[in-house]
């Protein structure tokens, strides 16, 4: 018989506030953009249609995990319990936590990342390097996979930890999955068939034809 199938449907939350934008926030607990969240129904609405029923739904510790799962309820899909799972947390950053980002460059001991602010093996004084989230998500997704096997789960997470369940699955360094952009409100989702994982699909998003084409014109 071949092996049952267990699907992650991993969300990133949506847009935070500004306030938290301007500076390295990490795991610090805030809040969503509430201007965002009114910009945002159509993907909420998306969501609600997209993701599977009945599914195992999946928040971190972080209020902006649980805040977004709320507003994909709100635009559809039937209210489920969440159960909290803090290994699917962002990246820690410690000390880090709260500073500007222009602050960051003067406490780097390695060189950056040339797609993120530090590197990936870089551990802020107090807090977690990238190598340290990868290990922490990926037990939780083996976990998971183990206790759930053949059912289908819904996570709403972080980039940090959707790009290191993105390597877990296909063995990246931390320096390599920081080469992954993953985006607000976007959906990866990823397969365990047996012990191996497979990656279906990165930042899925609901597709609009380009204007151009949507009489018959060039596309």
């Amino acid at each position: 018989m071949p092996p049952a199938i267990t699907r992650f449907f991993l969300v990133r939350h949506a847009l935070v506030e500004p306030s938290a934008r301007a500076v390295l926030y990490g795991a610090m607990d805030v809040a969503l953009c509430d201007l965002a969240l009114r910009q945002e129904a159509a993907l909420y609405r998306w969501l609600a249609a997209r993701l599977p029923q009945p599914a195992r739904w999946f928040v971190t510790h972080l209020s902006r995990t649980r805040a977004t799962a709320a507003a994909i309820f709100a635009a559809g899909y039937p209210e489920q319990p969440l159960e909290e799972e803090p290994d699917f947390a962002e990246q820690h950053l410690g000390e880090w936590q709260g500073i500007p980002h222009d602050a960051l460059p003067a406490l780097l001991t390695l060189p950056p990342h040339p797609f993120w602010p530090h590197a990936g093996e870089e551990r802020p004084p107090g807090g977690e390097s990238f190598r340290d989230v990868l290990a922490r998500v990926g037990g939780a997704l083996e976990r998971i996979s183990h206790l759930l096997e053949g059912e289908d789960v819904v996570v709403i997470a972080h980039g940090g930890s959707i790009r290191a369940a993105l390597a877990h699955a296909i063995g990246l360094t931390p320096h390599q999955a920081l080469h992954f952009s993953i985006r607000n409100l976007s959906l990866t989702r990823l397969e365990k068939h047996g012990t191996d994982w497979r990656v279906a699909a990165v930042n899925e998003e609901p597709w609009t034809m380009p204007a151009e084409g949507r009489d018959g014109g060039t596309t």
